[in-house]
């Protein structure tokens, strides 16, 4: 009865909150889950990062590109996901602390329009957003396994880091970073 009690707390769990925190959650359906293997082989620190053009929050468009020559955080986040709003509170400390050397790129997956931008609003994120409508679809197009994923892209356009759900490693990478 007990292993019966904590198995529907997990499931209960992963239906509330959808997303990685020290695991990967988000159950991809089949054909979409093959993409994203696929395209994950190729996404690997090391490789230049592939560019994109999404829309922000003043419905006006974002490239990847334009933001070479500072370090770039993609944080794949969405409204729904209970560790991406956890991290809040660490992402606003460490944006503060190495804003003038890097910039946070929030990419909403998964939330409608309103969603996305009433979160934003409600958690006061004072970095750039764009949202991830599927066309392209960025989440596939970097093969994200899970929500949060930060992907840190470095001056040049190379991907420098990639850390899966919400784990201090990745703010210590950030201090080890920027000494």
């Amino acid at each position: 009865m007990k292993r019966m009690k904590v198995n529907l707390w997990m499931a209960l769990a992963v239906a509330t909150w959808g997303c990685a925190g020290s695991m990967k959650a988000y159950a991809w359906p089949v054909a979409e889950k093959q993409a994203v293997e696929v395209v994950s082989q190729s996404i690997a620190e090391g490789q230049m990062a592939p560019d994109f053009t999404l829309k922000d929050l003043q419905g006006n468009d974002l490239a990847l590109s334009s933001l070479r020559g500072k370090y770039v955080v993609l944080d794949f986040w969405g409204s729904w996901c209970g560790w991406c709003i956890k991290g809040i509170p660490d992402m606003k400390k460490y944006y503060d602390k190495y804003k003038d050397r890097m910039e946070i790129l929030g990419i909403d997956c998964r939330d409608t329009e309103a969603k996305w931008k009433a979160a934003v609003e409600k958690y006061a994120l004072p970095w750039l957003h764009v949202r991830n409508a599927g066309n392209p679809d960025v989440s596939k197009l970097y093969g994200v396994p899970g929500y949060p994923t930060k992907i840190v892209v470095d001056p040049q356009g190379k991907i420098a880091k990639i850390v899966v759900g919400e784990d201090p490693a990745f703010y210590t990478y950030l201090d080890e970073l920027f000494k």
